[in-house]
């Protein structure tokens, strides 16, 4: 269980964000119109530690629960859903810095505030290369939806390693994850859209790109941090809760707009304006109350696992639960 001093600073972070939300509705459409997070706010999140939400104290993050990070992405996207999306994806790159060699994870926290950004998806090769008496990788991959990459100073893949034939090489403890510096892909300007438009989530590519061995990781299970709360917590629920926070932040500000617009439009043919017809009360009770269940129990069940997590590796219970209330909730 977290204690005051925890709680207080976690209080903070989600304050903070609340700080930020008129600057982010103000510059909504900058936002949108540069297609990315102007890098001033970037920097902006990262000097509040969003980017390092995750990752243990110990190894330089701020070590906060899940629910917290889920609420700090949930009062973002009531501002600017991009922004948000950004910080979820920048924080959730940063889950496998335990499992880095702790030199290249030193290397990379030189700047404690350092900007992620990555895809977890499976999108790419790695194959051994020793080169001037140096082990690494040559490494391929195209990948997907790297929202945020244009900001950041690290980029990560999912990739798989193979042998000089292009061979799948079968492994107790895989590489998972390479990291790149953003001058050793090439991110492509693909990323024209009209949701989430300003997260920049364009496609990066890498030809032939030779790493240090000390730039790929593992799964952190294979590590001596599998004990930790925040790796025992279900992986792919910390990666789909945001999801479901950031839509809860949206439908909330949609909700507040339609408020908002109601009492200035008056329907052609009407003297009153909408604010005043009793069936727009009616959904707006229905809608706003069908959000606050769904939000009570998604919360519900991430502090439930949480509290779990503190024990002992997540249940099957556990993760059902999370994804229930996750998908019943977008």
């Amino acid at each position: 269980m977290m204690n005051t001093v925890s709680r207080l600073h976690e209080a903070e972070l989600i304050n903070a964000a609340s700080v930020l939300q008129e600057q982010l509705g103000r510059r909504r459409r900058e936002i949108d119109e540069a297609r990315q997070l102007p890098q001033d706010l970037a920097d902006q999140l990262a000097d509040h530690g969003f980017y390092r939400l995750v990752v243990p104290e110990d190894l330089g993050g701020l070590g906060v629960s899940p629910e917290t990070f889920c609420r700090i992405c949930e009062v973002l996207a009531e501002a600017n859903g991009s922004t948000a999306w950004c910080v979820f994806i920048g924080a959730t790159s940063q889950y496998l810095f335990g499992a880095l060699p702790q030199a290249q994870l030193e290397e990379m926290l030189k700047d404690p505030n350092v900007i992620t950004s990555g895809v977890f998806a499976d999108s790419g090769t790695v194959c051994f290369e020793n080169r001037n008496g140096a082990p690494g990788y040559r490494v391929n991959g195209h990948w997907r939806w790297g929202s945020g990459c244009r900001n950041a100073a690290w980029i990560s893949g999912g990739v798989h390693e193979v042998n000089s034939d292009g061979e799948r090489i079968k492994s107790d403890a895989p590489l998972t994850r390479v990291f790149f510096k953003p001058d050793e892909v090439e991110i492509q300007d693909n990323w024209h859209v009209s949701g989430l438009r300003g997260s920049g989530s364009s496609d990066y590519i890498a030809q032939n790109v030779w790493v240090p061995a000390a730039r790929l990781s593992g799964n952190v299970e294979d590590t001596p941090h599998a004990s930790r709360p925040i790796y025992r917590f279900p992986k792919f629920a910390l990666l789909g809760c945001p999801i479901g926070a950031i839509c809860l932040g949206m439908a909330t500000a949609c909700l507040q707009e339609v408020i908002k617009v109601s009492k200035q439009k008056t329907p052609q043919g009407s003297r009153r304006p909408l604010s005043l017809r009793p069936s727009l009360h009616i959904e707006l009770a229905a809608s706003e109350t069908a959000l606050s269940a769904a939000k009570s129990l998604f919360y519900q069940r991430i502090a439930q696992a949480w509290d779990h997590a503190q024990l002992g590796p997540a249940s099957l219970d556990d993760r059902r639960g999370l994804r229930t209330a996750t998908v019943h909730l977008v």
